[in-house]
C-alpha cells in the first residue's frame, strides 16, 4: 500500500518540543514503514521522520501561520501524493481534507486532534459527508453526536523500543533510578490543570517538577498569574523540555500527574509515561478512563484530596504493568496495523476516489 501523510506545517515531524499531533504523525509513518507499505510525508523541510518526505515549506511555519498557506501546503501535497501514486491520501491538516475531496482521484481521509464539539465542529458536520474521519478516542466519537459521521476510533500508539531504548533490564532501570518526584507535561494552560497539579503535590508532600510550553500570550498570563507565585522549594518549573529530556525526566518520575480540566480528545502524554514504565495520576476527563486503568497503571481521581492520596499511593504500583499496557492496547504496530486496515476498507468501498 502507498499512503500519502499530509501533516499540518505548523512543526515539525517529529517535534522538537511540545506536539502532540506529529508525534503521532511521526509514529504512524515509522510504523506503517515497518509493516512494509511505502509512506511519503508531506511535512516542513525541517522534518526527520525517516520515511519519504517532500516539503513545500523549508522550515515549520509556527502555529500562527495561517489558513492561506496551510492551503498552499496541502495543495501541494495532495499534487506530490497523486504524482508518487499513492493509494490513499491520510490529510491531518484543517482545510485540506475538503480540497482533496474536491480534487483527488484517489481516497482521502483524515484525524480530528481536536474535540468534535468544538468551533470547528460545523467544518467536520460538513466534510464527513465526502471524507472518512478517524477520532482518536471513544470519548472523542460519543461527543460528536449524529451529525458529525466518525468513520472509526484509532487510539494513539508509541515507539515502545524507540521510547525505552534497547536495554533488555528497562523495567528494572526505571525502578531504580526513580527518584521520588511528580512530573507534569504539557501546556501552560488552565485546561491542563498545571495549578492542579502544584495542588495536588503540596497536599501530598511530593516535589513536583513542571515542563510546559509556554509561548502564547495566554499561556505566559496563566503563568505569571496563577502559577509562578507557587514556584519554589519542591515546585520547579524547567520551561519546554526537548523529547530527550521529557523522557529523561519521566523515566525518573514516580508519577506523571495528569489533572485535565477539559475532555481531552486523547492524552498522548499518558501513554509515553506508562511506555517508560511511569504511572499516572489524572482527572476522569475525556479519554483519561480509556488510556489508565485506576490501581493498576494509575489513578483517577476527582478533587485534589482524591489525587493526592493517590499520589501517597504510587509507589505501590507495579511500574512494568505500565508497559505491559501500552504494549497491548497503545503500540505503534497496533497504531499502524488499525490504519492499514481502515485504508483498506476505504479503498474497497464503493466510489472510492473521485473517478472511481
Amino acid at each position: 500500500m502507498r499512503v500519502a501523510m499530509i501533516a499540518p506545517p505548523w512543526l515539525s515531524v517529529p517535534p522538537l518540543g511540545y506536539g502532540g499531533t506529529e508525534s503521532v504523525i511521526d509514529t504512524l509513518c515509522r510504523g506503517l514503514q515497518r509493516r512494509g507499505d511505502a509512506v511519503l510525508l508531506v511535512a516542513s523541510g525541517d522534518s526527520t521522520c525517516p520515511v519519504e518526505r517532500t516539503s513545500r515549506f523549508d522550515s515549520q511555519l509556527g502555529m500562527d501561520g495561517g489558513a492561506a498557506r496551510e492551503i498552499e501546503h496541502a495543495a501541494y501535497g495532495h499534487a506530490a501524493a497523486e504524482r508518487w501514486g499513492a493509494d490513499v491520501v491520510h490529510d491531518h491538516t484543517l482545510s485540506g481534507p475538503a480540497l482533496g475531496a474536491l480534487t483527488l482521484p484517489i481516497p482521502v481521509v483524515t484525524t480530528c486532534h481536536c474535540p468534535l464539539t468544538s468551533d470547528l465542529a460545523p467544518l467536520y458536520r460538513l466534510l464527513t459527508r465526502r471524507v472518512p474521519l478517524v477520532a482518536i478516542s471513544r470519548s472523542q466519537a460519543a461527543e460528536a453526536g449524529d451529525d458529525i459521521e466518525v468513520s472509526t476510533v484509532i487510539h494513539h500508539g508509541v515507539d515502545l523500543v524507540g521510547l525505552r531504548g534497547e536495554a533488555d533490564d528497562a523495567s528494572e532501570a526505571a525502578r531504580e533510578s526513580c527518584e521520588g518526584f511528580a512530573m507534569f507535561l504539557g501546556r501552560m494552560s488552565p485546561d491542563k490543570g498545571v495549578d492542579v497539579a502544584i495542588d495536588v503535590a503540596v497536599a501530598a508532600g511530593v516535589p513536583l517538577v513542571i515542563g510546559a510550553k509556554m509561548r502564547e500570550p495566554l499561556e505566559r498570563q496563566y503563568f505569571d498569574d496563577v502559577v509562578r507565585p507557587r514556584l519554589g522549594p519542591g515546585v520547579e518549573y524547567l520551561g519546554e523540555l526537548d523529547r530527550r529530556t521529557q523522557f529523561d525526566l519521566l523515566r525518573r518520575a514516580s508519577c506523571l500527574l495528569n489533572p485535565i480540566q477539559w475532555n481531552e480528545p486523547f492524552g498522548l502524554v499518558a501513554i509515553e509515561a506508562m511506555a517508560v514504565g511511569t504511572p499516572v495520576i489524572a482527572t476522569p476527563r475525556g479519554a483519561m478512563p480509556e488510556i489508565v486503568e485506576h490501581g493498576v497503571t494509575g489513578f483517577l481521581g476527582e478533587s485534589v484530596t482524591e489525587l493526592a492520596e493517590a499520589l501517597s499511593q504510587i509507589g505501590r504500583l507495579d511500574r512494568d504493568a505500565c508497559r505491559r499496557r501500552v504494549a497491548e492496547y497503545f503500540s505503534m504496530e497496533l497504531l499502524a496495523t488499525e490504519h492499514a486496515r481502515f485504508y483498506r476498507r476505504v479503498m474497497d468501498a464503493p466510489g472510492a476516489g473521485r473517478h472511481s
